[in-house]
C-alpha cells in the first residue's frame, strides 16, 4: 500500500472540518451532505475524467422543471456568486450605478468593484430591514438594485406587497437582482411566488443557491432564473465546460432527498428560535431573521470583545454588530457561554 505524500497528507489536512460547532460566520449548513446525496456523488466520482456538458442543458432543465419555469428561463453560475457576475457583466457597463443596502452580503460590494460600476448604498433601519422607498429613488438612475429575501446579514423579509409596490417603481430597463440565497428557510407563508412575479417583471432576476440550506457550499452550485429575453442576454454569459460534471448528480439526488431536507430545514429553525430566546432572557436583541442565522446590533460590550478568545468563528460588521450562523445545540450553548459574562454586568 503506498504511503500517501506528504503534500497529500497537508492537503487532506486542510480541508475544513464538516462538523465544526465553532465555525459560524459564513452561513454554512452544520451537517454534512445528506447520505443519499453523498452516494451519488461517491458513485459519479469515476466520471471525473470527462468534462461536463459543453454548457450545463441537462441540470438547466432539471432546476427549470423544480421551480416551475421553463428551461430558456434558468441560467446556471459557479455558486449564486457565479450568476450575479454573469448579470453584472451581461447587463451594465463601467461607471454605471448599482443600488444596494447597508451592510448587505459582503460580495455585492466586491463585485460592483471588478465590474467597474458605481455603488450607491442604502441603510437599513434600526431593525433590519429594507428602506424600499429610498431604494427605489435611487434606483431611477441605476442600471441595477439588489434586494436580498431574507437579507443577509439581518435575516429580515419584507412583505410581498411593499416588494411589488418597490418593483413598480423601479424603471423597467434597471434590472432588480431579488436575492433569495435562504429562501428554503422561509416558511410557505412568507415566501413570494417567483415564477409568478418574473413573468410579471420582466426584470427581475431570482437568485438561489445549493450552498445554504442544501449544504453544498463546497461544490458552487448557483442557479438565477427570469423573463425569457432576459435569461437569452445572460445565457450568453455561460462559461463552457464552467459547471463540475458532479453537479447535476448533486442537484437530482439532491431533490431526491427533500423530505430529508425540510427535517434539516426545521431543525436549524428550531434552534435558531431558541438561541434567540436565550438571548432575549439575557438582554440582548436580534432581528427577526428567517434565515440559518442571527443578527446582533451594536451592543453595550463590542461583540468582537465578546467573541474574541472564545475560538468562535462569527462575522463582524465594521458598526459593532455581528453574524452569527445557526449550528448544533454546541455551538448554540458556545455563543450562550461567550454572551453570558457580559450580560451579567
Amino acid at each position: 500500500m503506498a504511503i500517501p505524500s506528504p503534500d497529500l497528507t497537508a492537503a487532506v489536512a486542510a480541508l475544513p472540518e464538516a462538523l465544526n460547532p465553532l465555525a459560524l460566520s459564513l452561513n454554512e449548513n452544520p451537517f454534512p451532505p445528506l447520505p443519499a446525496v453523498r452516494s451519488a456523488l461517491i458513485e459519479s466520482i469515476d466520471s471525473a475524467n470527462r468534462y461536463p456538458e459543453f454548457l450545463p442543458e441537462r441540470l438547466r432543465s432539471l432546476i427549470a422543471a423544480h421551480v416551475g419555469v421553463g428551461d430558456e428561463q434558468v441560467v446556471i453560475g459557479v455558486g449564486a456568486t457565479g450568476v450575479i457576475l454573469q448579470v453584472l457583466h451581461a447587463v451594465t457597463s463601467p461607471g454605471e450605478k448599482i443600488v444596494m443596502t447597508s451592510p448587505t452580503f459582503d460580495g455585492y460590494p466586491i463585485f460592483a468593484h471588478m465590474a467597474r460600476l458605481e455603488s450607491v448604498t442604502v441603510a437599513l433601519d434600526a431593525h433590519g430591514h429594507h428602506d424600499l422607498d429610498a431604494m427605489a429613488d435611487a434606483a431611477a438612475d441605476a442600471r441595477v438594485v439588489v434586494v436580498c429575501r431574507p437579507h443577509n446579514p439581518t435575516g429580515t423579509i419584507e412583505p410581498t406587497a411593499d416588494i411589488e409596490r418597490f418593483l413598480e417603481r423601479v424603471p423597467s430597463d434597471t434590472v432588480v437582482l431579488l436575492d433569495e440565497a435562504y429562501v428554503e428557510f422561509l416558511s410557505p407563508a412568507y415566501r413570494i411566488d417567483a415564477p409568478a412575479l418574473v413573468e410579471r417583471y420582466p426584470n427581475v432576476v431570482v437568485l438561489r443557491t445549493f450552498s445554504k440550506a442544501y449544504g453544498l457550499a463546497g461544490m458552487r452550485i448557483g442557479y438565477g432564473f427570469c423573463a425569457p429575453d432576459l435569461a437569452r442576454r445572460l445565457w450568453t454569459m455561460q462559461p463552457p465546460f464552467g459547471i463540475g460534471i458532479t453537479s447535476l448528480v448533486a442537484v437530482a439526488a439532491s431533490y431526491d432527498a427533500e423530505n430529508q431536507l425540510r427535517q434539516r430545514i426545521r431543525m436549524i429553525a428550531s434552534e435558531r428560535r431558541y438561541l434567540r430566546m436565550r438571548l432575549r432572557s439575557m438582554g440582548v436583541y436580534s432581528t427577526d431573521s428567517h434565515a440559518n442565522f442571527v443578527f446582533l446590533p451594536p451592543w453595550r460590550q463590542p461583540w468582537r470583545e465578546v467573541f474574541d478568545g472564545t475560538g468562535l468563528q462569527v462575522r463582524n460588521y465594521a458598526d459593532g454588530s455581528v453574524r452569527i450562523t445557526v449550528g448544533s445545540r454546541q455551538s448554540t450553548r458556545a455563543v450562550l457561554a461567550a454572551v453570558a459574562p457580559f450580560a451579567t454586568r
